[in-house]
């Protein structure tokens, strides 16, 4: 699937237009991708350890005869590790037209909401840290924030390039 196809939240803010957001759940703080970016989602299995590999590199899982390297998002955003439980999920994303798995606490739902819901990052809060620039909104959702990423933009050129060497 050609990410040309997918529709960008930023231009979709500026509509009216309903989109679908997978809401997953990290060091209970809610995050929101776009539902045409997740492939799949499963529990968590055996991961086999790679050597040499970046900290936020889990390892990597064999998926239906396809290799896919797991990344630990708690490890990637800096928060502290967390024992898996019966929430864990893995969250199978095509990132750059590679597949790549994302270690969540759980699976929330997929949510509908309009674009012009979504609420531009607040600047001060990208400011704070580089490579902050996969944050592309934020939406108000029951007096709680729902923080929506763009997984193309969480990873540096090299770093999607290691993925698909994987």
């Amino acid at each position: 699937m050609s990410t040309d196809a997918l529709v960008k939240l930023d231009e979709v803010a500026k509509s009216d237009e309903l989109i679908q957001l997978v809401s997953f759940m990290l060091a209970d703080e809610e995050y929101g991708v776009e539902v045409l970016k997740v492939r799949e989602i499963i529990r968590m299995p055996t991961i086999t350890k790679m050597p040499n590999v970046p900290q936020h590199v889990e390892g990597i899982i064999n998926l239906r005869g396809k290799v896919i390297p797991i990344i630990s998002m708690r490890r990637r955003f800096n928060l502290m590790e967390n024992e898996n439980n019966s929430h864990t999920r893995i969250i199978i994303m095509d990132v750059v037209g590679c597949l790549t798995g994302f270690i969540v606490d759980a699976v929330s739902e997929v949510i509908r909401i309009r674009g012009s819901e979504i609420q531009p990052p607040p600047s001060m809060a990208l400011a704070g840290g580089v490579g902050q620039e996969f944050i592309t909104g934020v939406y108000n959702r029951a007096e709680r924030l729902l923080v929506i990423m763009d997984v193309d933009l969480m990873f540096s050129e090299g770093e999607r390039e290691s993925f698909s060497a994987v």
